[in-house]
């Protein structure tokens, strides 16, 4: 019974250091979202980096509801901070007239490996 214990007990202090992705770390991604403004024949009309532009980020795989969001700065950027190590996928939304919804997901991937890194991401391109 006594070893017993002292596995579950080990067990547990190794499953307490696999940390999931999400907030408790070191690490930051950023970046910018631009937009593209165009007409109905797709004529560019207009383009810009977009100010209070809602950000989103998943951590890991799971794809079912976001985890956190960022209203980008005046000039467009965005940053999440305080970052594990782990997968995390950011997007925003974009219009999108062939999509039943009227808007598609622009988003990119990120691997966080190392403490202590910032990632800047490429601009996340929107259509209005």
């Amino acid at each position: 019974m006594k070893q017993l214990i002292l596995i579950l007990l080990a067990g547990a202090a190794l499953t307490a250091c696999n940390k999931e992705p999400g907030l408790g770390g070191t690490s930051t991604i950023e970046g910018k979202v631009y937009k593209i403004e165009t007409n109905v024949l797709g004529q560019i009309l207009a383009e810009y980096y977009e100010a209070d532009r809602d950000v989103y980020i998943l951590y890991g795989d799971d794809d079912e509801i976001y985890d956190d969001k960022f209203a980008t700065s005046y000039e467009g950027s965005y940053q999440f901070t305080n970052l594990l190590p782990g997968k995390y996928t950011v997007f925003a939304y974009s219009r999108c007239d062939a999509c039943a919804s009227g808007d598609t997901i622009v988003s990119q991937t990120v691997d966080i490996t190392e403490k202590g890194t910032t990632y800047t991401l490429e601009d996340l391109v929107i259509y209005k």
